[in-house]
């Protein structure tokens, strides 16, 4: 099952458009936060379910802080990260994580790309598909778990 990963979209529609056609063929989206709302478009372009959680930036929304989601044996956290201080390291993600028994960390907020392990934690953070930082250009991402191995790959755009 391939996953596309997208966050921090903040209402730009022809940034989700330009990730759904970077990702390419997804099974699912992913949307880590700021703009939850955004999951209808995204949704509606890509013509895939959308999870997505609320961030920072998303007031009130129907969206939750927090969801999990099964793909391929692998328990997926999905969370912005505002209320887990993602934005300024991922120590507190990582142990989090452990107490959910999360598998993988798809978490967003700071608009800066990563995919990092801690022990046998996937942490992926696909950046930002409207409003990037650090240099990076917009992004998003592909999570795919074949045979119990995660493995997530950055789409620069």
């Amino acid at each position: 099952m391939k996953i596309g990963v997208i966050s921090d979209t903040h209402g730009s529609r022809a940034d989700i458009r330009r990730a759904v056609s970077a990702a390419g063929e997804v099974d699912l989206w992913l949307h880590a936060g700021d703009y939850s709302q955004d999951a209808r478009y995204l949704a509606e372009v890509s013509g895939k379910e959308v999870v997505a959680v609320a961030g920072n930036c998303d007031g009130r929304t129907e969206a939750k802080i927090d969801e999990f989601v099964d793909i391929g044996g692998k328990k997926v956290w999905l969370t912005h990260g505002h209320r887990y201080q993602a934005k300024e390291r991922c120590r507190e993600l990582t142990w989090w994580a452990g107490q959910y028994g999360a598998d993988i960390v798809i978490y967003g907020h700071s608009h800066i790309p990563d995919i990092s392990w801690s022990g046998s934690i996937l942490l992926f953070n696909p950046g930002s598909a409207a409003h990037p930082r650090g240099g990076f250009p917009a992004s998003c991402g592909r999570l795919e778990v074949v045979d119990g191995e995660a493995r997530a790959e950055l789409i620069y755009m």
